[in-house]
């Protein structure tokens, strides 16, 4: 059995070209069905278990399948991405890291852990990963090997976060962009906010404003029930999306982060709002994946727009006084990394190094089959009248002689040498208690 993993993140690609492979929570369903189609295409790679994680920091596509050699199937896994986003398979093999095996493990966990995000130690990761494990599972993706990794990716996690003091120091996007706001506005006190969509990020964004008391908070989302319980929070009315372009102008302060496909804000929109505004300045954070705000918006001198990779130097502080902490996490990570690696280990194939979960299986198997024909000739002897005491001495020989034949006859069979070597194999699996192998067979 063998794992590989291919992804993106924020510090491997620009955001642009991240836009353009994040896959909305209802996407990942019928993207991973479509996925396991090309691979299993033409028998090239059948029963390839597969799971995408896209969060507005990275686009990863986890993948097991029983090879050694997983290098096509990596390559047909680019080669099905790149198409997906519209550009060459150079260009995304240029931004793009492949893991196999044990690396793919430690990644796993250290993404869990919130160790490779952006915000050092930040826990949002978590739960967007596990809603990835749900939807794989729902769209029958999610194999053994998967599920074996995720599962231990949680508990690692769970782990590190209450091991360590990782998240103690960590700045949140939301937390980073009131920072950003207090910069530009003397007293958040005297400010309006919108919040556009209604997500879990926005959430975070609005908990953290309202504790500035701002004077005006509102939400525009495309759903208004959705919008109205998050505004209805935080003592805040509620517009429709459709609204924001002929009310930009009313607030100080936008931070959107929706899963559009396009840009919901544009250039115009911004233009004729700081024209009415007579040109008092716009703070703007754009958080999603891709783009809400149009680029262009960020040349206009009125206007100080951030997107998540531009928060990067700001949740980045604080880094001295969690190195102690990521050293911890990683001794965490190791040892998990040490555990599944053994895991896969004891599942690969007969005859492979380690190999003797299936080995087992064919054990039980065998064991089964043989039980089950001496349980129905049990069973009809009985039906004839037979004896049961002689009918269950029946069935207990015919069984250890099933049992035993196979090893007997190796007993009996080779040279001295390997008859000897099989007698001391014999004699500590089957008679433990004796110290000397027996003789005289």
């Amino acid at each position: 059995m063998a794992v590989w993993a291919l992804g993106i993140n924020h510090t491997t690609a620009p955001l642009d070209l991240r836009g353009r492979f994040a896959f909305a929570l209802d996407q990942i369903e019928p993207t991973l069905q479509g996925l396991r189609q090309s691979l299993g295409g033409t028998s090239r790679h059948p029963g390839v278990e597969t799971a995408i994680i896209s969060t507005c920091n990275r686009t990863e596509i986890y993948c097991a399948a029983p090879t050694s050699t997983p290098g096509p199937a990596l390559d047909h896994t680019l080669g099905w991405l790149a198409q997906s986003g519209g550009v060459s398979p150079a260009l995304l093999r240029s931004h793009s890291y492949t893991l196999e095996d044990s690396l793919v493990a430690r990644h796993a966990f250290r993404v869990a852990s919130g160790l490779d995000s952006m915000v050092l130690g930040e826990a949002q990761i978590l739960g967007q990963m596990k809603d990835a494990v749900r939807a794989a599972e729902t769209a029958g993706a999610l194999g053994t090997t998967l599920n074996q990794l995720f599962q231990r990716s949680f508990a690692v996690a769970k782990e590190v976060r209450t091991s360590t003091e990782i998240g103690a120091h960590s700045i949140s996007m939301a937390a980073a962009s009131v920072r950003l706001a207090s910069q530009l506005f003397e007293d958040l006190g005297k400010i309006r906010v919108l919040f556009v969509g209604a997500g879990e990020m926005i959430e975070l964004c609005a908990t953290h404003f309202a504790a500035k008391n701002p004077k005006q908070i509102a939400i525009a989302n495309r759903t208004l029930e959705r919008g109205e319980k998050l505004a209805t929070r935080f003592g805040g009315e509620v517009m429709r999306l459709a609204d924001l372009p002929e009310r930009l102008h009313e607030f100080d302060a936008v931070i959107s982060c929706t899963a559009s496909s396009l840009p919901i804000i544009g250039l115009g929109a911004v233009e004729r709002a700081l024209k009415k505004r007579r040109h008092r300045p716009m703070f703007m954070v754009d958080l999603a994946v891709p783009r809400d705000i149009e680029p262009e918006v960020k040349a206009l001198g009125d206007v100080y727009l951030y997107t998540v990779d531009d928060l990067a130097s700001v949740v980045q502080t604080a880094q001295a006084n969690r190195q102690a902490a990521v050293a911890q996490a990683e001794a965490i990570i190791d040892a998990g990394v040490q555990s599944f690696m053994h895991w896969m280990e004891l599942r690969s194939p007969v005859g492979e190094a380690g190999g003797v979960v299936p080995l087992i299986q064919q054990l039980n198997a065998q064991t089964d089959e043989w039980r089950a024909l001496e349980i129905a000739r049990a069973k009809k002897l009985l039906a004839k009248g037979e004896d049961v005491d002689a009918v269950l001495e029946a069935l207990s020989r015919g069984l250890t002689q099933k049992m035993l034949h196979g090893t007997l006859a190796e007993l009996r069979a080779g040279d001295a040498e390997v008859r000897a070597q099989t007698a001391q194999t014999v004699s500590r699996l089957f008679l433990r208690s004796q110290a000397k192998p027996p003789h005289g067979l």
